[in-house]
């Protein structure tokens, strides 16, 4: 068995250079590789194009990037809490391109499969089909949608063993399955990291077959996008 355990988080980053194209799985702030983008904001890189759900909040996440403005190009779905994101897309500085999340999750996992591209009524009618093929099937018009990769996924699991297979948790099993397959490397940071055999092989949701490298996090601080509190009675 291969054994794709780091030592630490820049020899997970080996390989990563300015302009190159990165996948960061997650929902929200739930479930974000919290190690590795705190890392990419201490590193001197720029151009980058990021694919991911959301885009952190100002102070956290992907938001640390955009406030270096290491990224000239969003893919995402979702941006509505970040002031930074707003400010720089609305100046012309940040590059936006705005996908329905289910078209973005498929497109990533398209990518990972293998599968080119395919087509999605997600979208006709609107800004999202402009300059793109439209077919009808089953009475439906329908846009073709090109597969999502990156040069480096980087996702975050529950726990993990030293072969990359992965075990998400919760919301967190909503992209980084499917980003975690679309990177040409694809870096995992894990909650808990155990020996191979430790995990209930009907409980993987990643095959570590997908993942190259694979390091123990720490510090996670688990933040909430918003908080809502129910008044006392």
């Amino acid at each position: 068995m291969i054994n794709k355990v780091v030592n630490n988080i820049d020899e997970a980053l080996k390989g990563v250079e300015s302009n190159m194209t990165f996948m960061f799985g997650g929902f929200g702030l739930s479930g974000i590789p919290e190690n590795v983008i705190s890392r990419l904001s201490k590193i001197d890189l720029f151009g980058l194009t990021c694919i991911s759900n959301n885009a952190g909040i100002d102070d956290f996440g992907l938001g640390l990037l955009l406030k270096r403005k290491q990224i000239k190009k969003m893919i995402s779905s979702y941006v509505g809490e970040n002031e930074e994101f707003e400010r720089q897309m609305l100046s012309g500085e940040l590059k936006v391109d705005l996908i329905p999340q289910g078209s973005l999750a498929e497109r990533c996992r398209a990518g990972g499969a293998g599968i080119p591209a395919f087509f999605t009524p997600a979208g006709y009618g609107t800004e999202v089909a402009e300059g793109k093929e439209i077919r009808e099937y089953n009475g439906k018009p329908h846009i073709l949608e090109s597969a999502l990769t990156a040069d480096f996924a980087f996702v975050k699991a529950w726990r993990g063993d030293n072969a990359g297979n992965l075990i998400f948790k919760g919301t967190a099993r909503n992209f980084n399955p499917l980003m975690a397959m679309a990177g040409t490397i694809t870096v995992a940071e894990v909650e808990e990291l155990v020996p191979v055999g430790e995990l209930d092989p009907n409980q993987i949701h990643t095959p570590g077959i997908f993942v190259q490298r694979i390091l123990q996090g720490e510090n996670y601080e688990k933040r909430i996008e918003q908080r809502t509190f129910r008044k006392r009675e």
